[in-house]
């Protein structure tokens, strides 16, 4: 198998420096250049031909954000961010994700040099997940952000979705993802009507994101969004988001459901892990459970989703042409999962008629 070729882009001759002797020494990836900005970056990926960039965020001439629209709309092709711990940094993160960026590494703000060497695994996984992703382009010219990351543009205008009716509140749906599923999410999200049942998340990532993240959805969608608070209700009309670095699963107490936020080991290498909320769906909420995979590297959550449907859940999973990484869906699918297997489009409103027949039979039988 030939070498995944990468071209590094960072104004720090440090960061260049490090990242391709991280890259070089793996057997299965060569850095084949280096550039300490966007305008350089540009000639080496039309001489070079790369299967993957890095790029980071703040650069001179020409910034992260500016230069990777104009890519993924011109010659689309695998970018990992290489990004900051701050909250300037998640914010232009997501936007960098929002524009087609594959995945992201945060890099420290502090001792760069030993926070990248103890990343090198995270990063060259990275760089060959994304060598293997589903890359689309851009299909309109994205007008170009403020360099600070800035609000979101306004959600373009939606069809007014049908209320679902108070019973919809028995149910809770569950959401995992991994990479992509920032966008996925975000697309079954604002797809559903401000009643909905709760919708309670783990998405794989990094401590100092998730709250960034949550804010941005909270600002697009009908549903309020927050990151999860341990011992707080869960509430219909609202999603949590599993905080990065801790395991979200779901409590019963009395007869409200809560959310429970908590550290521990990483399960199946992440933390927050869909495993550990899925197997409190099947354990805790079973037929009022409603179970989504989305988009994602590996396998976490498959067993769990099946054990969610052996509960007597009802459970979509993303289907490989929608999915940026196809992992974790096809690993819950194998499983024997899956109720269905969906186009990211269809997955939310597939869901919102699926609890409206369910509210119309219990109103037959009432």
């Amino acid at each position: 198998m030939s070498q995944i070729r990468v071209v590094v882009v960072d104004d720090s001759a440090l960061v260049r420096g490090l990242l391709s002797e991280i890259i070089n020494r793996q057997s299965d990836m060569t850095c084949v250049g280096a550039a300490a900005d966007p305008l350089i970056a540009r000639e080496m990926i039309r001489t070079l031909n790369p299967d993957v960039i890095t790029l980071d965020i703040e650069m001179p001439r020409m910034d992260g954000i500016d230069f990777l629209s104009r890519l993924m709309r011109l010659r689309p092709m695998p970018v990992v961010m290489v990004s900051t711990l701050t909250e300037r940094g998640a914010d232009v993160t997501l936007k960098a994700l929002e524009l087609g960026a594959v995945d992201f590494v945060a890099k420290p703000k502090i001792g760069i040099a030993d926070g990248l060497t103890l990343l090198a695994d995270d990063i060259t996984d990275k760089i060959r997940i994304a060598a293997r992703a589903q890359i689309r382009r851009s299909p309109t010219p994205v007008a170009a952000p403020a360099a600070t990351g800035g609000a979101s543009p306004a959600p373009a205008a939606r069809a007014p979705v049908a209320s679902l009716g108070r019973l919809s509140t028995e149910k809770i749906i569950f959401i995992g993802a991994s990479t992509g599923g920032t966008e996925a999410t975000k697309e079954v999200l604002v797809n559903l009507p401000p009643d909905s049942p709760a919708v309670v998340i783990t998405q794989h990532m990094p401590p100092g994101f998730t709250r960034s993240y949550a804010a941005r959805l909270d600002g697009l969608c009908r549903i309020r969004v927050k990151e999860a608070v341990d011992g707080e209700r869960i509430l219909p009309g609202h999603a949590y988001i599993a905080p990065g670095g801790l395991h979200l699963s779901v409590e019963r107490s009395g007869a409200n459901y809560i959310a429970r936020v908590r550290d521990g080991e990483p399960v199946n290498r992440h933390k927050p892990s869909v495993e550990v909320l899925f197997e409190s769906a099947a354990r805790v909420v079973g037929p009022n459970a409603l179970g989504i995979m989305l988009t994602g590297m590996g396998a976490d959550g498959a067993r769990a989703m099946k054990a969610m449907r052996d509960a007597g859940s009802y459970n979509v999973c993303q289907d490989e042409a929608s999915c940026v990484v196809f992992g974790m869906p096809r690993e819950a699918i194998a499983h024997g999962a899956a109720d269905e297997v969906l186009p990211l489009s269809r997955i939310a409103p597939h869901l919102i008629e699926r609890l409206r027949q369910h509210h119309g039979a219990v109103l037959n039988r009432v």
